[in-house]
Formats: structure tokens, C-alpha cells, sequence
């Protein structure tokens, strides 16, 4: 039970120093903050969206996967900061949001197929899904 809640708290922090960080960028700050803020931004999102599916979360891997493009430092998104603003809080709430609903639970996730499910073609004695 204590490696589930630490598991739980290591994979709230990355969430929560993503979401602090956009609401820091609503202050004065120079030009390099906000290039950290989208490489930060668009991992954590890519992580993020990771566990989404891999816990079986699908809606939310969508969500994060348009904030990973969104923010992604290779080919910006260039808005004016009145613009950005708003988009700074909605994002640091659906990371603080996500910690509620994506949880990183071996029981939530999706189970891999056993072979129970497959067959043997007779002839040549290959694995087929059924």
C-alpha cells in the first residue's frame, strides 16, 4: 500500500511543477522562462498523456496530447500573452485535475492479452488472433 501512494505522489510532482510554473508565467519574466516553460510544459504533457493511456484514460490522452502541441518548443505557437494568459491557467488546472483521474494504478490499467486468445494455424503452427 505505501509503494502505491508514493507512486502516486512521485508522478503528482512533475504535474504540479508544470502547473506552478504556468502560473508563474503570468508575472514579468524574461524570454528564456517561457522556452523552459513550453520544453517543461510539452514533457510533462507528453508524460502525462503516456499514462492516460497506458491506464486506460483515452479522453485525457487527447487533451494532453493538443497541450504537448500546443506548448512544444521545436515549432511554437506564437500568441500574444493576453492570449496566453488564460491558456496558462486552463492547462495548470487540467495538469492539477489530471492527478485526480489519472491514476497510476496496476489494477486500472488495461490487461495485456494473454495467449488464451490466440490460435495455432495448423499448417504451419503461426499465432493468429482470434
Amino acid at each position: 500500500m505505501a509503494k502505491d501512494g508514493t507512486i502516486r505522489v512521485l508522478s503528482a510532482l512533475p504535474r504540479l511543477f508544470a502547473a506552478a510554473m504556468l502560473l508563474g508565467a503570468l508575472g514579468e519574466h524574461p524570454y528564456s522562462y517561457y522556452q523552459f516553460l513550453r520544453l517543461i510544459v510539452c514533457a510533462v504533457a507528453c508524460y502525462v498523456g503516456y499514462w492516460s493511456e497506458i491506464t486506460g484514460y483515452r479522453a485525457w490522452l487527447y487533451v494532453f496530447g493538443g497541450i504537448a502541441v500546443l506548448f512544444n518548443p521545436l515549432i511554437p505557437i506564437h500568441l500574444s500573452r493576453s492570449t496566453w494568459q488564460p491558456i496558462d491557467v486552463i492547462t495548470a488546472l487540467l495538469f492539477i485535475a489530471s492527478i485526480g483521474f489519472i491514476h497510476h494504478n496496476p489494477k486500472a490499467s488495461r490487461a495485456v492479452p494473454d495467449d488464451s486468445t490466440r490460435t495455432t494455424d495448423t499448417e504451419d503452427g503461426e499465432l493468429f488472433d482470434e
